[in-house]
């Protein structure tokens, strides 16, 4: 029998370093065995420009407007406002008003978002 290994299940989200991955977009990160949690303080006007990537994104506006663009389709979120892009999807993102923030999830873990510290 393989001997139980204890995940690291316990994260302190103001411990984690803050890194500016787009100009503007402060992220924090955690990451579990299958997907990846960003947590974004955007200053207004910060953009990220339109890309795509393989990873299921679910969008969550915890706090301020954020501009989101989604496969040509702008939508202005606010507050409680959660957009699902699947993988492979054409999408941009704008912040509208201070203070933004936004939980991004990721599925599977988003392997860029990994910084030694």
């Amino acid at each position: 029998m393989k001997p139980e290994m204890k995940p690291e299940i316990r994260h302190n989200l103001y411990a984690t370093p803050e890194r500016e991955v787009f100009p503007g977009f402060h992220g924090r990160f955690v990451h579990s065995g299958q997907m990846t949690f960003a947590w974004w303080r955007i200053d207004p006007g910060a953009e990220v420009p339109e890309h795509d990537h393989p990873h299921e994104q679910v969008v969550n506006v915890l706090e301020g407007e954020l501009s989101l663009t989604v496969a040509g389709e702008e939508m202005h979120l606010k507050p409680g406002d959660v957009v699902t892009i699947p993988g492979g999807v054409r999408h941009a993102a704008r912040g509208l008003a201070a203070p933004c923030r936004v939980l991004d999830v990721f599925s599977p873990v988003r392997d860029a978002y990994r910084f030694d510290d």
